[in-house]
This record gives structure tokens, C-alpha cells and sequence, in this order.
């Protein structure tokens, strides 16, 4: 088992920054890729970004490409999302996942066995 808890999110206008962290416990982290997604209102949830259990590979969804970034400290058992130049359009619950290692990298919803709860994050115009 793996235990997930998002943290960061909040109320931010266009074109200001948020970073999300997510906190694992449980069995080893680095064992794990790890992605976040998000689900807005009203739509299903969407991936947004991954890296794999070294951390020597992430990819992105073409709508955050150039604006996120996702990184990972195996050391703290944490993953990153820096989130800048947000959109309203990036208003979701943002959730992290991870993935057995064969997995590592895919932005696939069912290749994530773990979820956190999620955050909210909010865009306002």
C-alpha cells in the first residue's frame, strides 16, 4: 500500500504560481512513477504530468507543457508540481498517483494504482 496526501492548493489569480507537494508513505516511493492529474468540474480527470521512479524522465500534457514542471524527492518521499503562469483553464482538483515501476512514465489513468485525495486548485481572471 501506498498512502498519497496533496497539499498547495489554494485561491491564485492568472498568471501566478502555485507549487503542489505530495507526500507518500508506505511501501518505497522510489519504487514508484508518479503522475498528477486533474479533474475539473463537470469533466473526468485528465493527466497532466509525470516522472519516472529515478526521476530522469517526465512528460507533460500540451496544455501545461512550458508552464509546470514535476520533480521528486525519493529522499522525503515527495513529489512536486510547480505550477506558473496559471490559466483560469488549470481550475481543477489536482491529484497525485503512482505507478508500479513497469509503468513508470504513463500518462494512462489505469496504470496508477494509488491516489491521493486531491487539492483544489482555483484561477481567477
Amino acid at each position: 500500500q501506498v498512502q498519497l496526501v496533496e497539499s498547495g492548493g489554494g485561491l491564485v489569480q492568472a498568471g501566478g504560481s502555485l507549487r503542489l507537494s505530495c507526500a507518500a508513505s508506505g511501501r518505497t516511493f522510489s519504487s514508484y512513477g508518479m503522475g498528477w492529474f486533474r479533474q475539473a468540474p463537470g469533466s473526468e480527470r485528465k493527466f497532466v504530468a509525470t516522472i519516472t521512479w529515478s526521476g530522469s524522465s517526465t512528460r507533460y500534457a500540451d496544455s501545461v507543457k512550458g508552464r509546470f514542471t514535476i520533480s521528486r524527492d525519493n529522499a522525503s518521499n515527495t513529489v512536486y508540481l510547480q505550477m506558473n503562469l496559471l490559466k483560469p483553464e488549470d481550475t481543477a482538483v489536482y491529484y497525485c498517483a503512482a505507478a508500479p515501476a513497469y509503468y513508470s512514465g504513463s500518462a494512462s489513468i489505469p496504470h496508477y494504482d494509488y491516489w491521493g485525495q486531491g487539492t483544489q486548485v482555483t484561477v481567477s481572471s
